[in-house]
Formats: structure tokens, C-alpha cells, sequence
């Protein structure tokens, strides 16, 4: 699709919408880590669901997808640098995160990376156009 094919209000407005499902992404991702660590811990069950680690995963790969399209957009728009550096390190602790066994350091990683992400959505919404 070339740059010029929809108009201007709708590419802005796609961007927008794309960076607001990148901060429910991260919101939902959060929750499944608190909702795992206390379905776990207190009736100790749905760990096999839960920790799946394909789970992981697909979160990961659709959060690539939506901040490549969305933070790059913004990126090539807008010029500011600084929601893109975020969203990498974002990205990169979350991808840590698949790289640890399941536990506080997986949680911890995996917060600060979805907490990053969406910092990084939040930055790029508010940059100048």
C-alpha cells in the first residue's frame, strides 16, 4: 500500500487506534501475569493453561506486530525517536522474559517489557505530528 492511499485524517487515525490496542495488548498481558501468579498460588491450578508457554509467545509476536506498525509509523510521521528506543527495550525484556523459567524474574521481566511497550504507545500518541 503506498503512503498516499488512504487520506491523511485515516492513516493518523489508524496509527492512533493501532497504538491504543498496543496499550490493551499490554494491559491484557499484565493481567494474565498477575491473574497466573495468583490462580497459581492460590488454589493451584490452571498452571498448565496459564504458564503455556505458547501463550508467551503469541503475546510477544502480536506485540512485535502492533508496535512495528504503530511505533514505526510514528517514527517515520513524527520523527521522535524516543518511542521507538522505548518499545525496543520494552520488547527486549519481554523477550528476555521466554528466556528464564517460569517465576518472579519472568514476572518481573515481563511487566517491565509490557509496562515499556506501552509507555513507548503512550509517547508515540502524544508526539507532535
Amino acid at each position: 500500500m503506498s503512503h498516499n492511499a488512504l487520506p491523511p485524517a485515516s492513516r493518523t487515525s489508524l496509527r492512533r487506534r493501532l497504538d491504543h490496542v498496543g496499550i490493551g495488548l499490554a494491559g491484557l498481558c499484565a493481567l494474565h501475569c498477575l491473574a497466573t501468579l495468583v490462580v497459581v498460588s492460590a488454589l493451584g491450578v490452571g498452571g498448565h493453561f496459564l504458564m503455556e508457554e505458547n501463550i508467551h509467545r503469541l503475546g510477544l509476536a502480536l506485540a512485535l506486530a502492533v508496535a512495528a506498525v504503530a511505533i514505526g509509523w510514528g517514527l517515520w510521521r513524527h520523527r521522535r525517536t524516543l518511542p521507538f528506543a522505548v518499545a525496543v527495550v520494552g520488547l527486549g525484556f519481554m523477550a528476555w522474559a521466554l528466556l528464564v523459567p517460569h517465576g518472579t524474574n519472568e514476572f518481573v521481566l515481563t511487566l517491565l517489557g509490557v509496562s515499556l511497550v506501552s509507555l513507548a504507545h503512550v509517547l508515540n500518541l502524544r508526539a507532535p505530528r
